[in-house]
């Protein structure tokens, strides 16, 4: 004899429970997607290259692989290629190179020394600290930044030395920094206006120069040009033509500058009949006027030659009185 057992149908409790986790499935799939949709909306991709990241990725976890197999059977070469292959098949290579900052600089270096490996220009393959070791040996880079922007641009970030003066050698004039680093060279008019620095090892002592005058910041703007001396010492020409020997060292030089813009502020010397101002005496300066050396070497001729004619015109004299 035969029993047929009939389960139970659902009762409400349980429809309730089933339906509320229905509910929450569903409401847990639009919250991801929404989450999920604000992620792709951030992202500053477009879809497809989206789609490309994604097959890279995929096609970079083989060539790991490849280049793990490659680093065991002793073919690191292989896994170099590989990676350049995938890189290159899904669009990850350099095509563009943008150049920010550049102002002095010609460009054309630049772009010459980013696009050298003509070879291989597979983005991960790009040897970023080498190529901004490369940029910071030209003259002109103060420094460097070289950045990946996917899928196929090499943004480098230059930051410029500024020009602070120019040195004047036996080869001409040079542009350079305020550390003394050389620029590049120029001419006499493209001189002009800016401090002239000269002397034998005058370009390393431009830091102390310009702290040198900014002890004296009235005087500062007047000076057109300094010469470091015997590499101890500077004379400083004004906007006058009007030169100031400083005497040595830096306390010692501060100290007769300062008192020398003091003296300027109360008699006015700058503009005035002065052409040189010595103050490496110490306690005294001492100041020569153009002509006036002249005029007392001519007078003192004069004397000299007046006392010759009147010794000469006596003596015949003299003899006469004597025969008679």
């Amino acid at each position: 004899m035969s029993q047929t057992i009939r389960r139970k149908g659902k009762t409400a409790r349980k429809s309730a429970v089933a339906q509320g986790n229905r509910a929450r499935v569903q409401k847990a799939k639009k919250t991801t997607g929404s989450a999920l949709d604000s992620v792709m909306a951030w992202l500053p991709f477009s879809e497809a290259q989206l789609h490309r990241i994604f097959l890279f990725a995929i096609l970079a976890g083989g060539a790991l692989a490849l280049w793990i197999v490659a680093q065991v059977v002793g073919v690191p070469a292989l896994a170099g290629d590989q990676i350049s292959r995938v890189a290159a098949d899904t669009g990850f290579e350099v095509k563009r190179v943008e150049v920010r900052g550049v102002q002095h600089i010609d460009k054309k270096q630049v772009y010459a020394i980013a696009l050298a490996q003509e070879q291989n220009r597979a983005m991960p393959q790009v040897d970023i600290d080498h190529l901004r070791e490369q940029l910071l040996a030209l003259s002109w880079v103060k420094d460097a930044r070289v950045s990946r922007q996917l899928p196929d641009t090499l943004v480098i970030d230059i930051v410029e030395r500024t020009p602070h003066a120019v040195l004047r050698d036996a080869q001409g004039y040079w542009l350079i920094d305020e550390t003394g680093h050389l620029l590049q060279q120029v001419d006499r008019r493209q001189a002009q206006g800016k401090l002239i620095v000269s002397g034998d090892g005058a370009g390393p002592q431009v830091v102390a120069l310009s702290q040198l005058l900014d002890a004296a910041p009235a005087l500062k703007p007047r000076v057109t040009e300094a010469e470091w001396v015997g590499d101890r010492r500077w004379n400083l020409t004004f906007s006058t033509g009007q030169v100031l020997a400083l005497p040595e060292g830096d306390q010692e030089s501060a100290a007769a500058l300062v008192e020398f813009a003091r003296l300027d502020g109360t008699n006015r010397l700058l503009g005035g009949k002065v052409a040189a101002f010595d103050m490496r005496a110490g306690d005294r300066m001492y100041m020569r006027v153009p002509g006036l050396e002249e005029q007392e070497a001519a007078d003192k001729a004069a004397a000299a030659k007046a006392a010759k004619d009147a010794k000469a015109s006596a003596k015949p004299a003299a003899t006469l009185e004597g025969d008679d």
